[in-house]
């Protein structure tokens, strides 16, 4: 006899199976573009950008709607950290909008992690999106690595408005958010993704003229 949750897993697939289909007809209709162009030889370096920054949110939705099938459907690689933070902020530069906002990295020092690229890249895109959010109108969201041993910190920073003293303890669990539009999902998902990828990420502080989060991760030893 079927269960409830049974019933609700069989959904959840073929809902994925569904949402993949019309994801990849995005993607495909990118290349057809890009074709179209080249055999024109038209070059837009904005509009290049745009299908590629739709290609990559189009594979990290993908692999999200993966997630629904396998617990622990990680792709871990040898990743260039500074490619990946540089890739995730020309990918959440949409969410600036119409705001004045300058985004910066600080890279100390280049390494290699192993890690899920399209979950790390979320992870970060999630942290910079929520600074963009938190920025009114004009502003700066920092990024900044440093090597300590064994591992990489990333801190990531911006001068946007605090998180309220009675949420700080709770912005990692599943359900609580601050905001009157979030789904307190977010931060939660980021850290157990994290977490899962030997890394770990906490918020240092909030006050009214900066908030920062640190993530730590381990990175490759030569």
């Amino acid at each position: 006899m079927q269960t409830q949750d049974d019933f609700l897993k069989k959904q959840a697939r073929c809902i994925s199976h569904e949402i993949r289909n019309q994801i990849s007809i995005c993607d495909v209709y990118c290349e057809i573009i890009k074709k179209h162009l080249q055999k024109n030889n038209i070059s837009i370096p904005s509009v290049d950008n745009a299908l590629n920054c739709i290609q990559k949110s189009a594979k990290m939705v993908n692999n999200s709607l993966l997630d629904l099938k396998s617990l622990s459907n990680y792709d871990y690689k040898e990743l260039d950290l500074k490619e990946l933070l540089l890739q995730a902020v020309d990918l959440a530069k949409v969410y600036v909008q119409d705001k004045e906002i300058d985004i910066l990295y600080e890279g100390k020092n280049d390494c290699i992690i192993n890690a899920d690229e399209n979950k790390f890249l979320a992870c970060i895109i999630n942290l910079l999106k929520n600074a963009i959010e938190a920025i009114e109108y004009k502003g700066w969201i920092k990024i900044q690595t440093i090597i300590s041993g064994n591992y990489t910190e990333i801190k990531i920073s911006n001068n946007g408005e605090k998180i309220p003293e009675n949420f700080v303890d709770k912005i990692f669990e599943e359900g609580h958010t601050s905001k009157s539009f979030g789904s307190g999902l977010g931060l939660f998902i980021c850290k157990n993704n994290l977490k899962s990828m030997g890394a770990d990420l906490k918020l240092l502080s909030s006050d009214e003229n900066e908030t920062v989060f640190l993530i730590t991760v381990p990175v490759k030893v030569s």
